[in-house]
């Protein structure tokens, strides 16, 4: 698969490395698949130095190094380095014109050298450093405690740092080579993970991905979630556990506690480390705060991690069988409804902070409660312009048939109800799954072919 997005970290990442007045130091980090070693290896040349950590002894870690460097600098790994302070010293002597070391996965060598962080510090404060250092690490966890906490000797060093986060869904269609349509359904299983997003490109479509990598104990994204907790969490049956309930449709927290069997005090503290993580996330209704709101309703953020425990979870032993036929028709009786929450998630995301028909909006949520005489309301999309004087109130169908006329006036019936609407003119959108036939009528309708155009 090409390398696709990244223009900024790109742009950024080269423009630091390429300044002449002094050495850089960059911190890149982020969960697993990411891409971030693929975005290096995209920047740097042959004439720079990369060495893939493991977890080993620090003696094995230096020899290794050693040999890395003597591909660039013949004879380095003649000799015994007794610690990393002499090592990364003797490869400055050594240097002879300015080059780029990145040291991925850092935190595997923090493992066995407690002290590294220091000796790096020291080589950077000396201002003496003839070459750029890029560390970089998946576990967020050890990436923060080696370089990014206030009591890091790295804190405050680095002259570049950069957190990768997913793809925009719309990169998808050009990875996979599939219409937008499919784009969203792609999305709503893989999420924005380029490692994903090459696996499913070896196969001819989308199920057949999920049978040989999902629903198999043989594939290669069967205990993905597992890996992604352990590298950052030291509980992973409790956050397994969390994410199981949540994904199983149990969205407050008082729910979720009894669940679990635990006090919801004693939940705060994961859910907020999951959150921290980006593998859940908090909503609360449009206008409320989360300090101050009473409502608010956790959902598992990451899409792959959500179809995990939608589908993988709950039919494991049937999976453990090998009974992947019958997993697999399950899924797909249920697989619109369960790309129905994603799309209303990207058309959120799609309409927050972008222009539409002339007017630009803020970040866009859902908003749910009561209205007059106790009648419950949901609106899918909401959000507000810059100047307050325009509220964008959308609803999201995910099927094939759609009751245009009807959905559109029930959504203008609910949008008078909001309390909050009053003496605000009020754009009333729908986002369908197939919009292109409804292109006539005189009210807004947004496709996902739309939705790929936007910001262009």
């Amino acid at each position: 698969m090409k390398f696709l997005d990244r223009y900024t970290e790109r742009e950024r990442l080269t423009r630091v490395l390429k300044r002449d007045d002094r050495s850089a130091f960059v911190v890149i980090y982020g969960r697993r698949r990411l891409g971030k070693s693929a975005l290096i290896r995209h920047v740097i040349d042959d004439d720079d130095i990369y060495f893939m950590s493991e977890i080993m002894e620090e003696c094995v870690q230096i020899k290794n190094f050693a040999n890395v460097v003597s591909l660039h600098i013949p004879g380095f790994n003649r000799v015994e380095y007794p610690n990393w302070e002499v090592v990364l010293t003797e490869l400055n002597i050594k240097t002879t014109k300015r080059f780029t070391l990145c040291i991925d996965e850092f935190p595997y060598l923090v493992k066995s050298s407690l002290g590294l962080p220091s000796v790096l510090q020291k080589l950077i404060d000396s201002r003496t450093l003839k070459y750029n250092i890029i560390i970089c690490g998946s576990s967020q966890q050890m990436m923060y405690d080696a370089a990014l906490s206030g009591s890091s000797p790295l804190y405050g060093r680095s002259d570049a740092l950069m957190r990768l986060t997913p793809i925009d869904f719309k990169y998808i269609a050009e990875a996979l080579n599939v219409d937008p349509v499919q784009a969203i359904e792609e999305y709503a299983v893989w999420g924005g993970v380029p490692r994903y997003w090459e696996l499913r490109e070896q196969v001819d479509n989308l199920w057949q991905a999920l049978k040989e990598y999902v629903f198999t104990v043989h594939g290669d994204l069967y205990e993905e979630p597992s890996h992604l907790l352990m590298d950052d969490m030291r509980d992973i049956v409790q956050a397994s556990t969390i994410l199981s309930v949540i994904g199983n449709g149990v969205n407050r927290m008082s729910e979720i506690a009894a669940r679990c069997n635990k006090p919801a005090t004693q939940l705060s503290g994961p859910l907020d480390k999951l959150r921290t993580l980006n593998l859940i996330r908090r909503e609360v209704p449009f206008g409320e705060t989360e300090k101050n709101s009473k409502k608010s309703i956790y959902k598992i953020s990451d899409p792959y991690m959500d179809f995990y425990y939608h589908f993988v979870v709950p039919h494991r032993s049937l999976i453990e069988l090998g009974r992947t036929e019958m997993v697999m028709n399950i899924v797909k009786q249920k697989f619109n409804q369960y790309v129905s929450m994603h799309w209303e998630q990207i058309c959120r995301d799609a309409v927050s902070g972008r222009e539409i028909d002339g007017v630009c909006y803020g970040v866009a949520s859902r908003w749910w409660g009561a209205v007059s005489k106790g009648e419950m309301v949901e609106i899918d999309v909401i959000a507000e312009s810059l100047d307050g004087r325009s509220l964008l109130v959308g609803e999201c169908k995910w099927a094939d048939n759609v009751d245009v006329d009807r959905v559109y006036e029930d959504l203008k019936t609910k949008a008078t109800k909001l309390p909050f609407a009053k003496g605000k003119e009020i754009k009333c959108v729908l986002f369908l799954k197939k919009g292109s036939e409804n292109a006539r009528r005189d009210f807004r309708v947004i496709s996902p072919d739309d939705l790929m155009m936007f910001g262009e």
